[in-house]
């Protein structure tokens, strides 16, 4: 297995936990962004995602109500300086309470950057309603432009309704629009060109992201996975492409400025260009359970606590212990990795 720079100097990190109220960890990082998984279900079956049959959904039972989530929130904004809250799924927007949900965010003070990670169905008649709760900006799904191939990978006839939630997200200012795309080897590796164009031309700011194993059928298989450098070559041939002089801080994506600027395209390398080093996310998945990483093998439970009477200050202190214990990195590119129990669609992207 070929190592891969993590980006972290040789000394080990710190022992004891500083005396202050944000979500530190040993090596320096603070978590400011925090992602807010709404619910597993999704209206889509994307082949990289979950079964055609879907899978065993959260009980209702144990889903966090609005008024747990909003507590939450609340609790990460106002005690431990996140700054950023990102609505995902499953598909979020499946949520029946997520407009009141989002206004509660905006509500706070500091009040947040408030975006939402969503497939696009159905966006289009609620696109406006969103932005006028708070919601700041939307990152849309979108592997393909060909109708036959949504399809087939996402085994819904769909495009049509993504496209349009597209336009309504433009439309209603939940800007920038961005678009996520998931290229597969021998399926649609070669519309790298054709969506970046697409996306180009309709000011949309695209972002395609390497295919990571958290399929729930472990089927992941790392020759399959378009690299980035592969992505960044598929381009090339069309387009100039040059680093972005911007600081890239904690933002998950390369980006490059293309033909010279100032639009961008940008590349989100988790597997073969890890950015562990500056990860600023924490992560509330909709049972609530805490993780420190997407590929965290442990969780801490929150709700638990929450519905035996825990106070604020102690939900707090739970949630900085969980963070402090964050490890390094990922391990993606060690020979003992293991995929995490809980697939994608469960944890929140």
């Amino acid at each position: 297995m070929t190592p891969v720079d993590l980006g972290f100097p040789g000394l080990p990190g710190r022992k004891d936990r500083p005396d202050t109220p944000g979500l530190v960890d040993r090596f320096g990082r603070a978590a400011t962004d925090l992602r807010v998984s709404l619910t597993d279900r999704c209206n889509l079956r994307c082949t990289y995602c979950m079964p055609a049959e879907g899978l065993d959904w959260l009980p209702r039972g144990d889903l966090l109500t609005d008024a747990e989530l909003t507590r939450l929130i609340r609790i990460a904004v106002e005690h431990l300086g996140v700054t950023n809250v990102r609505f995902t799924g499953g598909e979020p927007s499946l949520r029946k309470g997520i407009t009141d949900l989002v206004a509660a965010t905006a509500a706070l003070r500091p009040r947040p950057r408030i975006s939402m990670t969503t497939n696009g169905i159905g966006l289009v008649h609620r696109a406006r309603d969103l932005a006028a709760a708070g919601l700041d900006r939307v990152n849309i799904s979108l592997d393909t432009l060909d109708p036959a191939r949504f399809a087939a990978i996402t085994r819904r006839d769909r495009l049509a309704d993504v496209l349009a939630g597209l336009a309504a997200a433009r439309d209603a200012g939940l800007t920038p629009v961005k678009v996520n795309a998931v290229l597969l080897r021998g399926i649609n590796d070669d519309e790298a060109v054709p969506l970046l164009r697409y996306c180009l031309d309709h000011g949309y700011h695209l972002r395609f992201i390497e295919q990571m194993p958290l399929d729930p059928q472990h089927g992941w298989d790392r020759a399959n996975m378009v690299t980035a450098a592969e992505i960044l070559d598929l381009l090339g041939a069309e387009f100039r492409l040059t680093e972005s002089p911007r600081p890239r801080g904690g933002a998950p994506a390369e980006r490059w400025l293309v033909d010279g600027g100032p639009a961008e395209v940008g590349v989100i390398a988790s597997v073969t260009r890890p950015f562990c080093a500056d990860c600023d996310r924490t992560r509330l998945t909709a049972d609530g359970a805490l993780r420190s990483c997407l590929f965290s093998e442990r969780e801490t439970d929150l709700r638990g606590p929450m519905r035996a009477g825990a106070s604020d200050a102690e939900l707090a202190e739970s949630w900085r212990a969980t963070m402090w214990a964050k490890l390094a990195g990922h391990r993606i590119n060690d020979a003992g990795f293991a995929q995490p129990i809980r697939p994608m669609s469960a944890i929140g992207g």
